[in-house]
């Protein structure tokens, strides 16, 4: 058993760390901005020093709700969040002397690679402040791992549009039955329940520090998505697309959105569970739930 300290393990991503973590057996602390003041290294540091536990996993940031539109009217606490507060956990963790992993994102990124293959964790990212292309949320993202680029003992997740099949408002799938009209678009995608114990298994595997695309294998198409949804009548609704990105945007969004294609085959070279995205899809519509007892 070992004992896991966990930030924003009460968010959508977080609940989830948290549960598997119980699941497995392993001791759980969980620290929020209501323990400490997280951007304050001495703080924190005493913190972590006073729970002592074997590694920290992050998964505090700001995505912004419904949806990234809200950063841009809200910046400086996004900037705090995803760019800002991993420096201060890598300084505290370097302090201490502990392992922690970070969840990232991987809409640093947009498109494919000029060779027509996904992104890969060397790759860099082309949907940043650097290519002045990109949402702000996606920006501080992107600096966030600049952030930690040389930093030890620490594992980079990057999560996709994560999905499960438990309905809630930060569910891909939810979102898009909910959504009037959707943008036709390309994406590597995360089945959450995969996601997390992808990155937990990094820990149990002994597996090198560094960065990962915990992404299901395969690219989905949103009109694949939404024919799988009403194939397995989880919904009839007749979906509405958008006839072009120009008008998506015109109507419907205050800030460019990353679609993009990841590489996952150095996670699952490594050992790591990731189900080919379609399978995934298809098996979380199979067995969805329409309730929750919780809002995630």
């Amino acid at each position: 058993m070992i004992h896991i300290l966990l930030l924003g393990g009460n968010g959508y991503v977080g609940s989830v760390f948290a549960d598997q973590i119980r699941a497995r057996g392993d001791r759980l602390s969980v620290i929020g901005r209501q323990d400490c003041d997280l951007y304050v290294r001495g703080e924190l540091a005493k913190r972590v020093r006073e729970i002592s536990p074997d590694i920290l996993i992050n998964c505090a940031g700001y995505t912004g709700k419904p949806n990234v539109d809200a950063c841009e009217t809200d910046k400086a606490n996004c900037l705090a969040g995803n760019a800002v507060l991993p420096g201060v956990i890598a300084e505290a963790c370097h302090q201490i002397g502990i392992a922690w992993g970070h969840v990232s994102s991987g809409c640093i990124f947009t498109g494919r690679r000029s060779d027509g293959h996904g992104f890969g964790e060397i790759d860099e990212p082309n949907f940043s402040f650097r290519q002045n292309n990109c949402s702000f949320y996606s920006g501080t993202k992107a600096l966030g791992e600049e952030v930690l680029a040389d930093v030890d003992r620490c594992f980079i997740w990057r999560l996709r549009i994560p999905f499960s099949n438990i309905d809630s408002p930060r569910n891909y799938l939810s979102k898009l039955m909910r959504y009037d009209t959707l943008l036709e678009a390309e994406n590597s995608l995360s089945e959450l329940n995969e996601f997390v114990a992808a990155a937990l298994d990094c820990f149990a595997l002994n597996l090198d520090f560094g960065t990962y695309n915990l992404t299901n294998p395969g690219s989905v198409t949103t009109s694949e998505v939404a024919a799988f949804i009403q194939a397995t009548g989880v919904s009839k609704k007749e979906f509405q697309f958008f006839d072009s990105e120009d008008e998506f945007m015109r109507l419907a969004a205050k800030t460019p959105r990353s679609n993009c294609v990841l590489d996952s085959s150095k996670a699952v070279a490594a050992g790591l569970r990731l189900t080919p995205v379609h399978e995934a899809l298809q098996r979380s519509l199979e067995e969805w739930q329409k309730e929750t007892s919780h809002e995630r």
